[in-house]
């Protein structure tokens, strides 16, 4: 059995951060940040909050948090969140660039 590895949220984000400026050039991205939630248990949100024609989506992928509070991907998958409330949630986008493309 692979044993999962488990970076802290700082290098994560480190990460993240890394991507905007080529994000922004790419999908036309009026603005980006990280987006970071606390879920139930042991789960946690991590992404990018994204503002792309005047509308501002959450785009996230789920973590396993342990009790350092080091973090570990549960599996592939992102999640685009609309601010508007009448609008679903879409999920199941294998990377973040097909989730940008999709908004």
């Amino acid at each position: 059995m692979k044993r999962m590895e488990y970076l802290t949220r700082e290098q994560i984000i480190n990460d993240l951060q890394q991507s905007y400026q080529p994000y922004i050039d790419k999908f036309g991205i009026e603005d980006i940040g990280i987006f970071e939630e606390e879920g139930q248990d042991d789960q946690y949100y991590i992404g990018y909050t994204a503002r792309k024609e005047g509308k501002t989506y959450h785009i996230h992928t789920p973590f396993k948090k342990n009790d350092k509070g080091e973090l570990t991907p549960i599996k592939n998958e992102w999640t685009i969140e609309s601010d508007e409330p009448q609008r679903e949630d879409i999920h199941g986008f294998r990377d973040i660039e097909s989730a940008l493309r999709e908004i």
